[in-house]
């Protein structure tokens, strides 16, 4: 039996205050349960879909298709697989694929399934070739294929496996191979939120751990999440610490700002390691271009972690811009900074 560790999770995915214990603990509580609007909150075409081929699945007595989702970090993509699962009524087996090395170990984890259950596989573009090859007759036929010997002398032994629904999230669909994303019989793309939905988010999760806040602070809270309900959740709890150390426990909006503040996070929701990106391409690079590469080596980062976790929200907000010649930071990120915004004509325009 293949033991499965948990996920690699990014520096931005780590809790600053509260034990490992403590905080996932924390975290199960505050996801939703349902695809109804007051508990999966936002995605409502993704939930609208689901709705439909969930309802078709159990009418039909059969195994809802395969599941693809992609989109940024921190979007609920974790969440609505186990919302998949507790519509659908079955258990569901987490794991990623990092944790699964060899086929053996997902064999190990393909023939105890239960029949009808959902597998949520997270970061499912970076399970092994070698895996994949096993995983295909299983998502389409429901066998287990096993080579016994080597040589001329091999063969196949072809073992049935429990029908299940696999569920694959992963932030960069296009790593997928093609032979496994055609076998997903349906993709969806999670957005950002805007903040009036993170803004839902708070108030929920504010509701579940008991703490009284402000509508104006949830309004704070939301602004500065990114468009990312994990951060929303985190910063909620840790203001809620905040809160309940330096006052009397009650989030209100000046309670709230100290609290951010302390954290550093700023008006726009950018901490201090998104300032640390945007200012080695303004000082150290003249504004750009500058390649992926090259700027991850700047900061210390992991070209991948910047790739998936900064640049979305950057790119969207527009304090970058990619190029075929690299990353630029825009007029915004020099005002943001409080620098010195270039004159006219020194700004890279995209062109040559």
């Amino acid at each position: 039996m293949a033991t499965l560790r948990k996920a690699e999770r990014t520096p931005r995915d780590a809790a600053p205050v509260a034990q490992p214990g403590e905080e996932r603990s924390l975290e199960a509580s505050l996801r939703p349960q349902r695809l109804s609007d007051d508990e999966y909150i936002n995605q409502d075409k993704v939930k609208g879909q689901l709705r439909i081929v969930i309802e078709a699945a159990k009418a039909r007595g059969e195994p809802l298709e395969h599941v693809a989702l992609y989109g940024p970090p921190g979007v609920g993509k974790t969440s609505l697989a186990g919302v998949i699962a507790h519509e659908l009524g079955v258990p569901i087996k987490i794991t990623s694929g990092p944790a699964i090395e060899r086929a053996g170990d997902l064999a190990a984890i393909l023939t105890n399934l239960e029949n009808g259950a959902v597998l949520f596989i997270d970061e499912v573009h970076r399970l092994p070739r070698i895996v994949e090859e096993v995983l295909y007759p299983a998502m389409e036929e429901f066998n287990l294929d096993i080579v016994l010997g080597k040589g001329p002398g091999a063969r196949t032994l072809r073992l049935p496996l429990p029908r299940f629904t696999l569920v694959g999230a992963t932030t960069r669909i296009g790593r997928l191979s093609a032979p496994l994303r055609d076998r997903f019989g349906a993709i969806y793309h999670l957005d950002l939120f805007k903040p009036e939905a993170l803004e839902q988010v708070v108030r929920r999760s504010a509701r579940i751990l008991k703490v009284e806040i402000d509508p104006a602070a949830a309004r704070e809270i939301a602004l500065r999440a990114r468009g990312t309900p994990r951060i929303a959740n985190r910063w909620l709890k840790r203001v809620r610490d905040y809160a309940q150390v330096r006052h009397d426990g009650n989030v209100t909006l000046p309670v709230a700002r100290e609290a951010l503040a302390a954290l550093e996070v700023d008006d726009a929701g950018l901490d201090d390691r998104d300032r640390s990106l945007l200012r080695a391409i303004t000082d150290k690079f003249g504004g750009g271009p500058v390649g992926l590469e090259t700027l991850a080596a700047a900061v210390s980062e992991d070209s991948e972690t910047i790739e998936d976790v900064y640049e979305p929200y950057l790119l969207q907000e527009g304090y970058l811009k990619r190029t075929p010649r690299g990353r630029v930071a825009t007029e915004r990120t020099y005002r943001h900074l409080g620098l010195d915004v270039p004159k006219n004509g020194t700004l890279w325009d995209g062109q040559g």
